[in-house]
């Protein structure tokens, strides 16, 4: 099946998806939840890539292995976090509330459709890998895997990081510096984007697999500008006050970098 043609049909099963999690999250009233949906809904739809497209076992068995490993943990941590906070709606969930108080779930139902509708435009490098007759690994799918395995480890450790200083009680209201949070602000974001690297990377060593780099580059926007760095230093400047301006001002936002003397 051509690369396309499974992404139109990755496009149609992630909304579809969405939709039935939209309906979840009214019942329990926390859009929260999209976001472990989202996260999930790349191992759904690589799943479906490598059930019905025509590329070489070897390649559609790693991509798939790659997706579903990733979106399993990043899923899962998300999921964990959520649960925790329940009934209680992330912060930029409920100023979506404030911002549209009129048929809250009507535009929340458009915006799960839209997560949807990225999962499907996002997973062209899967589809592409997962359409590749072509016997054998490419020197450009090595380099994606050996990619991947630096973006999921770094990530992995990142998280772990933070979740071992905010464990203490004496770290209460303070600011993460240790580890790799001591070169940037958001090393589990930067690292969640070599993640996508690599996936472009892989689809790199099939026919039109560079077309796919809008993946990356999308993700670097939202992680940016969007869903991931605003929200997340606007929370921190109000929990955290000057000692996060503090941090601001040493310590690179996402690239690691070495900090600036205080």
């Amino acid at each position: 099946m051509n690369a396309w043609v499974l992404v139109g049909v990755g496009v149609n099963v992630s909304m579809a998806l969405m939709a039935v999690v939209w309906f979840i999250c009214k019942k329990i009233n926390n859009a929260g939840f999209v976001d472990v949906a989202w996260s999930y809904g790349f191992a759904v739809v690589v799943g479906i890539y490598a059930a019905v497209g025509s590329g070489d076992p070897l390649r559609k068995g790693l991509i798939t292995v790659m997706v579903v490993v990733w979106s399993l943990r990043l899923g899962t941590h998300l999921f964990l976090r959520v649960a925790r906070h329940h009934p209680t709606e992330d912060a930029r969930y409920a100023g979506l509330r404030e911002a549209f108080p009129k048929r809250v779930w009507l535009m929340f139902f458009g915006f799960f459709l839209l997560q949807g509708l990225l999962i499907g435009i996002l997973s062209a490098p899967f589809a592409v890998a997962c359409a590749n007759p072509a016997p054998g690994l490419s020197v450009w799918e090595i380099l994606g895997a050996a990619l991947w395995l630096i973006g999921l480890g770094g990530e992995a450790v990142a998280d772990g990081q933070l979740k071992h200083f905010r464990g203490k009680p004496e770290n209460k209201g303070g600011v993460c510096q240790t580890g790799l949070w001591k070169y940037s602000r958001h090393p589990n974001y930067f690292f969640e984007w070599v993640i996508w690297i690599a996936f472009f990377v892989f689809a790199c060593g099939s026919p039109w697999g560079w077309l796919t780099v809008f993946a990356p580059l999308i993700m670097l926007y939202f992680l940016l500008c969007v869903t991931g760095v605003p929200p997340a230093e606007e929370q921190s400047l109000k929990s955290r006050g000057d000692a996060y301006r503090e941090y601001q001002r040493t310590t690179s936002v996402f690239l690691p970098l070495p900090p600036k003397s205080s």
